[in-house]
C-alpha cells in the first residue's frame, strides 16, 4: 500500500478573494467512480496514530480537539475525508501558513494489517506578518495596513493593529482575538480603538475614541455576538456653513452600551447570492451602565434568495429599526438611522431623506426600507464559464421612510406615518461582484413619492460596497 497524499483531495485555502466563478456556479462532471469508492469503503481500516510535525510555538492540546474526528474513522474514505475536514480546521485558526496530509501504513511493533498513520505536516506563521490592502465601504474606499502577531501564546491568540485612511473615515485599533480551544466559533475579544468620521450630508465631523468586549457563539443554527462598548464621542461642524442643529448637537458625549446580535445566514455568498436566506436581529442598549446616551436601539435586516430558469435570480430585502430615548433627552445625531443612497434606496443621494434643517439630514428614530430585485446573466452570455460570470443585469425596485415618532402615540399612529409619504424608486444596471469581497453597481434609476427636502440622483447612479439593500 502506497502513501497518500491529501493534496489529492484538491483543498482550496479558507481565505482570500475568489475573482473567478463561484463553487456553485460549476457543475460537477458526469464521472462514474462508484465502483472505485465502493471497492475503498468497503476496506476497513484504524487510525493508530496521528502525528503533527514542524509545530514551534504551537500547544499541542490545542490541536487535539481539531483531529480528534480522525480517529474514529472506518475506511479509507473516512480517513481521507476527515483529514480532509481536519487539515481546513487547522488552517481555520489562522496560525499556519500551509497544512498538508499524508496518509501511510502503520508501522512498528504494534502495528495493525489494516492499521493506518496520519501525518500532518504543518508550516506555521511567522511572529510578526503585515499586510497592506485596500477596503471598500458603503459607497467608500479605504487603504488598510495591518500588524498581526499571531498565535501569541500558543493557543491561536491573535494580536493586531490596524490602520485605515479613507475617503471620509480614519481608523486605528488594536484587537485582542482569543476562541475557545476545540471551538473556534466561541470567541472573545477586545479592542481599543479611534474613529475620525465625515458625514458631508449632516455637516458633520464625528471622532470616536473607545473599548469594546465581545463574546461570540453559536446556538442551534444561528451565530450570537454579546457586545459591551465605551466610547467618548467629539462631535463638530464640517463647515462653517452647518445648520443650527447640527451645531447644537456639538460638543461631547459619553456612550456606554449593551448589544446583542443573532445571525442566521443560509446564502451562498454573501456578496451576489443565488439561493439561500439571511436574517439579523439586532439590539442596543445605552444608559443602562453609564454615560451620558440613554435608548433603546432595534433594527433587523431579511434577506431571501431564489434561483428562477435561465440562470436568473429573484431577491427580496426588508430593513427595519427603531430608536427608543429613555429619560428626558433627545436622541443624539449619531446614534439615528440614515437612508437613501446607491446602498439602499436608490436613486436618491448618499443619507440624503428624511428630517432636515437648512440642508443637513438629521437621522430620524424609525425607517423602513425594502427592495425587490432581478438579476439576470448579461444578455448573449459573453465571457460564460469565465470572467462575464462576474457581471450580472439588474433590475431594482426600492421603496422604504424615514422619520421621527411621537412616542406619546399608539403603535397604530406610528405605522400610519411610516406608510404615509412613501420614497420609492425603480430602474436597471448592471453588477460586477468582486470575489467576496464587495460589488460594484452602474445603475439608471428613476425616483419616485420625492418628499421636500430629499436631494435625489435622477439617472446614471454608481455604488460601491458590501451590503446593499
Amino acid at each position: 500500500m502506497g502513501t497518500v497524499h491529501a493534496r489529492s483531495l484538491d483543498p482550496m485555502p479558507m481565505q482570500g478573494p475568489e475573482l473567478g466563478v463561484q463553487a456553485d456556479d460549476i457543475e460537477a462532471p458526469g464521472v462514474e467512480q462508484e465502483p472505485k469508492q465502493e471497492v475503498l469503503k468497503n476496506k476497513d481500516v484504524i487510525v493508530q496514530q496521528v502525528h503533527i510535525d514542524g509545530l514551534g510555538r504551537t500547544k499541542e492540546d490545542l490541536l487535539t480537539y481539531e483531529i480528534a474526528e480522525v480517529f474514529r474513522a472506518k475506511n479509507l474514505i473516512e480517513v481521507m475525508r476527515k483529514s480532509h475536514e481536519a487539515r481546513q480546521k487547522l488552517l481555520r485558526l489562522g496560525i499556519f501558513r500551509k497544512v498538508e496530509v499524508i496518509i501511510d501504513t502503520a508501522r512498528g511493533e504494534h502495528a495493525l494489517p489494516n492499521g493506518l498513520d496520519v501525518t500532518f505536516e504543518v508550516t506555521e506563521l511567522r511572529r510578526l506578518t503585515g499586510s497592506y490592502n485596500t477596503m471598500v465601504g458603503n459607497n467608500e474606499g479605504s487603504m488598510v495596513l495591518g500588524l498581526k502577531l499571531p498565535n501569541v501564546l500558543g493557543r491561536a491568540e491573535k494580536l493586531t493593529f490596524q490602520f485605515s485612511y479613507g475617503t471620509k473615515e480614519t481608523s486605528y485599533g488594536l484587537s485582542f482575538f482569543k476562541p475557545q480551544p476545540g471551538h473556534f466559533e466561541r470567541n472573545v475579544s477586545i479592542n481599543a480603538y479611534k474613529v475620525t468620521g465625515q458625514f458631508p450630508w449632516s455637516s458633520l465631523r464625528e471622532t470616536d475614541r473607545g473599548i469594546s468586549t465581545e463574546i461570540s457563539f453559536p446556538v442551534w443554527k444561528t451565530s450570537q455576538t454579546l457586545k459591551w462598548e465605551g466610547v467618548w464621542r467629539e462631535l463638530g461642524c464640517l463647515a462653517n456653513t452647518a445648520s443650527f442643529a447640527v451645531r447644537e448637537e456639538s460638543g461631547h458625549s459619553l456612550k456606554s452600551s449593551l448589544s446583542h446580535a443573532m445571525v442566521i445566514d443560509t446564502r451562498n455568498s454573501s456578496i451576489l447570492p443565488k439561493k439561500g436566506g439571511f436574517l439579523k436581529i439586532h439590539q442596543e442598549l445605552a444608559g443602562f451602565t453609564g454615560g451620558d446616551a440613554c435608548f433603546l436601539k432595534e433594527d433587523f435586516e431579511i434577506q431571501l434568495n431564489k434561483k428562477l430558469f435561465w440562470d436568473s435570480v429573484l431577491s427580496a430585502s426588508l430593513w427595519g429599526g427603531l430608536l427608543l430615548p429613555l429619560g428626558d433627552e433627545k436622541t443624539s445625531i449619531a446614534d439615528r438611522f440614515y437612508l437613501g443612497g446607491p446602498t439602499s434606496i436608490r436613486g436618491f443621494s448618499m443619507y440624503s431623506m428624511g428630517p432636515q434643517s437648512d440642508g443637513d439630514y438629521l437621522g430620524g428614530e424609525a425607517y423602513w426600507a425594502g427592495g425587490l430585485h432581478l438579476y439576470t446573466p448579461l444578455p448573449f452570455r459573453p465571457g460564460r464559464g469565465g470572467f462575464g460570470d462576474l457581471f450580472r443585469t439588474h433590475f431594482f425596485l426600492n421603496a422604504g421612510n424615514l422619520c421621527n415618532l411621537n412616542y406619546g402615540e399608539g403603535p397604530q399612529a406610528h405605522l400610519k406615518k411610516l406608510a404615509e409619504c412613501l420614497r420609492w424608486s425603480y430602474g436597471l444596471g448592471i453588477v460586477l461582484r468582486l470575489g467576496n469581497i464587495a460589488r460594484l453597481e452602474l445603475n439608471y434609476c428613476i425616483p419616485m413619492g420625492v418628499q421636500s427636502g430629499d436631494r435625489i440622483c435622477d439617472g446614471v447612479q454608481f455604488g460601491a460596497g458590501i451590503r446593499f439593500l
